[in-house]
């Protein structure tokens, strides 16, 4: 499972012209689900997202974690995450996972991270346009096989 990671100050997810999750200061996470996936990586990517120490304290100083600003968090579903590019020019998708495992695997991230955060979701499957204003920048890559 592989996440990219942003902290915002805002952020929107829209299908059809529709918004469908927004939130402020937070996390806007787009995450990729991989064929071989399970609720452990579920697991351990929830815990990671909601205890990386990447927002500031009183200091200055990324020491506090999406709790201890009581963030919220927009979840959106991109298959193209799990993307192979290394070779040739057309990205394979073969290490995707099959969409009835990336849904559940999805929708499990997000109740999970909803027992400690306010969550909100795109829409799986569906052709979304998603705004966000990066705070800081601050951009971060997870991987459950902890790959990178």
């Amino acid at each position: 499972m592989r996440a990219v990671v942003q902290r915002v100050n805002e952020a929107s997810v829209s299908v059809a012209g529709q918004t469908v999750g927004s939130v402020g200061n937070g996390l806007l996470v787009y995450l990729g689900v991989m064929q071989d996936d399970t609720l452990l990586d579920v697991q351990y990517l929830a815990d990671k997202l909601l205890h990386l120490r990447i927002f500031d304290d009183d200091t200055g100083t990324p020491n506090l974690c999406l709790l201890d600003v009581s963030g919220e968090l927009l979840l959106v579903s991109q298959f193209t995450l799990c993307a192979d590019a290394r070779k040739g020019r057309r990205p394979s998708y073969a290490a995707a996972a099959r969409p009835e495992l990336a849904k559940t695997l999805y929708e499990a991230m997000a109740e999970l991270l909803a027992k400690a955060v306010t969550v909100q979701t795109g829409v799986f499957r569906a052709d979304m346009q998603v705004f966000s204003v990066n705070d800081g920048p601050l951009t971060i890559l997870l991987d459950s096989r902890r790959q990178f």
